[in-house]
């Protein structure tokens, strides 16, 4: 997958294990301030990888959804992050994200289902066949990325639930775990994070119910051990870390636009026409790129998606 950047030699790099536990240490120590840590309490941090930092492959096919632009390297993928459950800057997320255990897991799904279920993470990455997906990312404030993803559609597990005929959205429920995740511990949003889809939003096909990034199951700071990619849509409608999907007929509140409603609809689509109020939306920058470059409606999944939305004023439902 690396074929198309440089890299150094492989002798040069420090194993993922080691690199992930040494930030993990590095953190925790801070975090102890003048308190000193004992010999057993350095081992024992350093011994507990953390998920997704010891290397577990995942095995999935190729899509042919898949972009073939260049992908951002591994580096940035896990260490540049909104994930404001770890900390409202970029860097946190992966520096804090050795205290929060993602195992064991449950995932429900209820609400106007025929046959409701509750999954462990297991049954959840066995209920389909694994795909790698490598889909462009554009966050609202302007960055993107391009990143090989690996899951299934969402619509495989909608399907096993069996939605009623009066379903029209899908809510989805982050976990809630303050000590754990020290974003949490601040007021920053209504906590736990909502997010939400139309219902024929979340059975599109792009939409991808995410257990993994680089061929190996999801890091911490990137919404282990599961959560939801929808690539034509900004970046903080892919619900992270994800504990509850819930089928209703009504439109669910999401946190952001609870936040701040004039700046944060519920559609979210990448819409480079509609200015966000404090910066526009008509170009962004791919991480790693000195340039910006322009926006793409949809974010250039207009094939797949632009027919959801005919007859949509979306300069209003932004």
């Amino acid at each position: 997958m690396r074929e198309n950047y440089n890299e150094p030699p492989s002798s040069e790099i420090t194993p993922k294990e080691l690199y992930m536990n040494r930030r993990r240490f590095l953190a925790a120590a801070a975090g102890a301030g003048a308190l000193a840590l004992t010999g057993t309490q350095i081992a024992d941090l350093l011994s507990t990888p953390l998920f997704g930092a010891t290397g577990e492959k995942l095995q999935a096919a190729k899509s042919p959804l898949s972009t073939s632009e260049k992908l951002t390297p591994y580096k940035d993928v896990t260490t540049y992050n909104n994930f404001y459950e770890l900390g409202t800057d970029k860097e946190s997320p992966s520096k804090l994200a050795g205290g929060f255990h993602p195992l064991p897991w449950t995932v429900e799904i209820d609400g106007l289902v025929s046959k409701p279920q509750k999954l462990d993470y297991d049954a959840l990455r066995k209920l389909a066949p694994l795909e790698e997906r490598i889909y462009r990312l554009r966050c609202v404030e302007g960055w993107s990325m391009v990143i090989p993803w690996i899951g299934y559609p969402l619509k495989a597990l909608l399907n096993k639930v069996e939605p009623a005929s009066k379903a029209k959205f899908v809510a989805f429920t982050s976990v809630l775990r303050p000590n754990q995740l020290p974003g949490q511990q601040r007021g920053t949003l209504n906590w736990p994070y909502k997010e939400g889809l139309r219902l024929d939003e979340a059975m599109n096909p792009l939409t991808l119910l995410t257990l993994g990034l680089y061929g190996e199951v999801l890091p911490n700071q990137n919404g282990a051990p599961v959560r939801i990619v929808v690539p034509w849509k900004y970046g903080f409608k892919s619900a992270k870390s994800i504990v509850r999907i819930t089928l209703t007929d009504k439109m669910p509140p999401t946190s952001w636009n609870e936040y701040s409603a004039r700046e944060y609809g519920f559609y979210s689509n990448v819409n480079p026409n509609v200015s966000h109020p404090r910066w526009s939306q008509a170009k962004e920058r791919r991480i790693g790129e000195l340039f910006r470059r322009d926006t793409l409606m949809f974010n250039g999944y207009g094939e797949y998606v632009a027919s959801m939305y005919e007859g949509m004023d979306l300069k209003k439902s932004y």
